[in-house]
């Protein structure tokens, strides 16, 4: 057992003795697929928290010579696939954690230098009969074992992107890294496998990936890898089942992350939520949400529109194209997105090629990160809400109504004005601060038509649902007839106690909303 080479399986033994450990070894099917192939090269990048160090120790413990690992994996899914044995312990295995070098040698060289070193001297501990022709030269090195032994090697470069998260002016030093990477892996007949993780995907220069060799996983591009991302819907049902917990509550908190159709939700928070049983959010414990406030108070681009817009429940159309891949280069709102998406902070739908707030989680980090003067009218904005909600509750229409008109106003410029569905969008961000109360449905089915808004109270509320009917140049009684006449209440078929019927109008001649809210019992 080395250091770098061949480190050994404890790493994933400690993550399997946990615990909570929920199964990902199919992972490795795909990396046996591509194992000796043109498709060789993997980068798979995801938000921290969202396990890329244990899958990591996962593959080191898959590959790794000199280790018999068999009974770790024979109660996981991997121990059923057919090619479980063929590539078990098979291979030379050097594992590198790149924020480990990095953050002790300070400058890429120098870090670059320690690393090639101890790799050069392990690799003359491990096979002293080679007559090295140059044992300065790591690449040589690993070509004359390689023919010696006829045994290919595997890469696992945990944190590759460290360079472009903590040295992100250093753009000299960023590229001696690539070309260091590139030299040591492109075209190299030792490489059996390569697989990198990070937060970023591969730093591009114009529109070309500067490691283009590489089979590219990410947030936004997740392909075949999509249930290897977090955890599962499935999963962490069960993991509610076992721990007790309120699944409804878990994934308005929690869920969100929706890759290729599917929902995903952080692992580390849902197991933190498992293990403490508080619905809180677990990003601030575990890191600053000042990386979030760095690019919010950029506000470029109109940003900050775009933020309040997603905190009312709504989506932007965005182009993840130009995204350079660094946290440096940003030539507009969309570059920035795109990076929040990479980050975690924001969820990206790849059909509607929309980014959206993915649940109350970060919800409140964004609230977090908002609170100073350069913020100020959201946070206004966030009180304004609570006392709307307040408002209506207490059936009071006029105030109601002055309120929507000002946030109509606040927001038209990315609501346009005078649009029929930007009302809907209104009433979203008006009752923003609803959510911690309320599931809120648009456009529910019910009785003869479709209800504009549904508030349905969550299960540890003691407030009354809301059925919110919408009318463009007609009359908030006319709204609240509708409910009643195509009997909208049939919505909410499980609940049982008050509702309150909210009927909203807008005025497109004097810019100015009606409301009338009245009271129905259902039995």
């Amino acid at each position: 057992m080395g250091i770098y080479l061949n480190p050994g399986k404890d790493g994933f033994l400690y993550s399997v003795r946990s615990e909570i450990y929920v199964d990902k070894t199919k992972l490795i099917s795909e990396t046996n697929k591509r194992f000796g192939t043109e498709q060789r090269f993997l980068c798979v990048s995801r938000p921290r928290r969202f396990g890329k160090s244990m899958a990591a120790k996962m593959l080191v413990a898959y590959y790794e010579q000199g280790e018999d690992a068999r009974e770790l994996f024979m109660p996981y899914a991997i121990a059923k696939e057919t090619s479980f044995q063929e590539h078990l312990n098979k291979y030379p295995v050097i594992a590198l954690n790149m924020t480990e070098f990095y953050s002790v040698a300070k400058q890429v060289d120098a870090m670059l230098d320690m690393l090639q070193k101890y790799l050069r001297k392990e690799l003359l501990r491990a096979y002293p009969d080679i007559d090295y022709m140059d044992n300065n030269n790591l690449t040589l090195m690993l070509q004359e074992v390689y023919m010696e032994k006829v045994i290919p090697f595997v890469f696992v470069i945990d944190e590759w992107d460290c360079i472009f998260r903590e040295g992100q002016e250093d753009k000299k030093g960023q590229k001696t890294y690539l070309d260091f990477l590139r030299n040591l892996l492109k075209d190299r007949p030792y490489v059996g496998l390569a697989y990198m993780t990070g937060i970023l995907p591969i730093k591009k220069y114009g529109t070309h990936s500067a490691l283009n060799m590489f089979e590219e996983i990410s947030m936004t591009r997740p392909g075949k890898f999509t249930e290897n991302m977090g955890f599962t819907e499935e999963e962490v049902q069960k993991l509610c089942e076992k721990y007790h917990r309120d699944f409804d509550k878990t994934k308005q908190w929690y869920d969100g992350y929706l890759l290729e159709g599917k929902h995903i939700y952080n692992p580390k928070s849902v197991v933190d939520l498992m293990l403490n049983n508080k619905f809180e959010s677990y990003w601030v414990s575990t890191e600053t949400y000042e990386a979030l406030k760095i690019y919010i108070d950029m506000n470029m681009d109109g940003l900050k529109e775009a933020v309040i817009f997603m905190l009312g429940g709504g989506t932007c159309q965005i182009d993840t194209q130009n995204f350079q891949n660094d946290m440096t280069t940003f030539e507009s709102k969309e570059d920035v997105m795109s990076l929040l998406v990479h980050l975690g902070y924001l969820a990206y739908n790849g059909e509607a090629k929309a980014v959206f707030i993915p649940n109350h989680e970060i919800c409140e980090e964004y609230v977090r990160a908002m609170r100073d003067k350069k913020w100020s009218k959201v946070t206004e904005a966030i009180k304004a809400s609570d006392a709307l909600l307040e408002a209506t509750l207490q059936k009071k229409g006029l105030e109601v109504a002055k309120a929507i008109d000002k946030v109509h106003e606040e927001n038209s410029s990315i609501l346009n004005y005078n649009n029929e569905n930007a009302l809907p969008c209104t009433i979203s961000i008006a009752y923003y601060s609803a959510r911690k109360d309320y599931e809120i449905i648009r456009e529910l089915p019910s009785g003869k038509g479709f209800a504009d808004l549904v508030f349905l109270p969550r299960k540890e509320s003691d407030k009354p649902a809301l059925v919110i009917e919408l009318k463009w140049d007609k009359t908030a009684k006319g709204a609240i007839d509708q409910i009643k006449e195509k009997n909208y209440t049939k919505a909410i078929q499980e609940y049982v106690g008050r509702i309150l019927m909210v009927g909203v109008n807008y005025d497109k001649g004097s810019k100015e909303h009606s409301c009338i809210i009245e009271e129905w019992e259902k039995i």
